[in-house]
């Protein structure tokens, strides 16, 4: 009982505090649920195809392909193959950390890991696109021209930043997801 309350602690404080809403402010607290309600449906619609794909990666690409690709010796096509991986990702920014996750148990480099969500998050084919029809292809150009330098600076420079014993504690704990 006690590990269930500590796991879902935020859940049931949030469940909670939504509760006192209501019960002062109906209106606020109404609609502080139906927020609350969408968001679920979207994650619900959003994470099952996500780890569908995980479980197929995590089973059909062996470890020796991801870390020949993009683990410590990849170099140029690790980073390449990161921002190419982010952009043509579908979903929200919360879709990027399982697969990260499932990244680092396959052993990609930290800074492509970094790089990925860097790419997960701005450099979206469909946002891109989006960008030219509304913006104008001079704007989606200079945005994409701009972010992608950026975030592998970005990468590079949080991966110096975080120790070596903390980027394997970051490791450890993908490893110890499934367990």
């Amino acid at each position: 009982m006690k590990v269930l309350l500590k796991r879902y602690r935020v859940l049931i404080i949030t469940a909670v505090a939504i509760g006192i809403l209501t019960i002062v402010n109906s209106q606020i607290g109404f609609k502080a649920l139906s927020i609350s309600a969408y968001s679920f449906k979207e994650m619900m619609l959003v994470i099952p195809p996500v780890f569908i794909l995980l479980g197929l990666l995590d089973v059909w690409v062996p470890k020796e392909t991801m870390i020949k690709y993009m683990g410590e010796g990849s170099g140029i096509k690790g980073v390449v193959l990161s921002i190419l991986i982010g952009s043509a990702a579908a979903g929200p920014l919360y879709g990027a950390f399982p697969v990260a996750a499932v990244f680092m148990k396959k052993g990609v480099k930290f800074s492509n890991i970094l790089i990925f969500i860097g790419a997960w998050s701005t450099t979206k084919i469909p946002m891109f696109l989006f960008e030219i029809t509304s913006l104008g292809a001079k704007f989606a150009f200079t945005r994409l021209l701009v972010d992608i330098p950026g975030i592998i600076i970005i990468a590079y420079v949080l991966s110096k930043l975080i120790s070596k014993e903390e980027i394997e504690k970051i490791y450890k704990q993908a490893e110890n997801i499934n367990k």
